[in-house]
């Protein structure tokens, strides 16, 4: 029982804890620290929908789906191109975005709000141009209604699909009004409550979307060369196949993206399922007497 014994713990706290700092950054354990321990009131109980969504390795999918179908907007890529740096920063971003989805789902209502009123703050501050001529802003309620249906979308189908505790249908519902709270405190003036009204929602923005050269660069980016070490790419592969695959195919053209039904369905899925076991093994370690597992 040398340490041979403990082995698949070490490997396991390596992966995790690696996995971990990328996602959150250098600050990280203290901020999962005061987020899920700090007392006071929250924007959700311990069984509401979000929680379970939002703790589970699904996100990962969910996350990469999300970007894929937000660049399709003109106006939101032009943006994201011009302010978000997320070429020159893409892990600064990422640490940025899984905080706000942290603080807002699990932190005390106090924390939540001061960390919306910071996104707002910024939000104001990005407007420009695009090459078209079209100005945008990014506090316009149009474009944060864009954002945040795409958001919700893919994180709930990947969820479904992935998560380890899929939603039953009054669920489901209930996840979308749980955001539907976190957007309108961002900005957005009517945020879908249940599943039709979100499809409808994405539906409504389809005459307004088509793949700029930007919208292009930014999937091959994300897809083809995001800035990893060489034994990160072949889980990270894994990962962008389920992405693409979850993607509508009217969202796959644009940006000149296959469509394989039968490879992904028979091939690509499965090793999506073993890469958010694989994710969730490492990043889960039992649970304290009074810290949810999924924190």
């Amino acid at each position: 029982m040398g340490p041979v014994a403990f082995r698949p713990r070490t490997i396991r706290r390596r992966i995790g804890t690696g996995l971990f700092s990328r996602v959150a950054g250098p600050g990280g354990p203290a901020a999962r620290e005061r987020i899920h321990q700090a007392p006071g009131p929250r924007w959700f109980g311990p069984d509401r929908p979000i929680r379970r969504v939002h703790g589970d390795a699904s996100m990962f999918i969910g996350g990469l789906r999300a970007l894929l179908l937000q660049s399709l907007h003109p106006l939101a890529m032009a943006a994201v191109a011009a302010h978000s740096g997320y070429r020159s920063d893409p892990w600064g971003r990422l640490q940025r975005t899984s905080t706000f989805l942290a603080v807002t789902t699990f932190g005390t209502a106090a924390d939540a709000e001061e960390v919306v009123r910071r996104v707002r703050s910024v939000h104001e501050r990005v407007e420009g141009v695009t090459s078209a001529g079209e100005r945008y802003h990014a506090s316009d309620p149009h474009l944060l209604a864009w954002v945040h249906a795409t958001e919700t979308d893919s994180f709930l189908r990947a969820h479904q699909r992935f998560g380890r505790q899929p939603l039953d249908g009054p669920g489901c519902d209930g996840y979308i009004a749980d955001t539907a709270r976190v957007a309108r405190a961002l900005g957005v003036a009517d945020p879908p409550r249940n599943r039709a009204e979100l499809a409808a929602c994405i539906a409504s923005y389809r005459p307004e979307l088509r793949a700029t050269p930007q919208a292009r660069e930014a999937a091959r980016f994300l897809l083809i060369r995001p800035p990893l070490p060489a034994f990160a790419w072949a889980p990270y592969t894994v990962l962008a196949a389920n992405a693409v695959a979850m993607l509508p195919s009217w969202a796959r053209k644009p940006l000149r993206l296959p469509l394989l039904p039968r490879f992904e369905s028979h091939c690509v899925r499965p090793t999506g399922q073993v890469l958010t076991r694989s994710i969730r093994w490492a990043m889960s370690p039992p649970p304290a007497p009074d810290r949810p597992r999924d924190a």
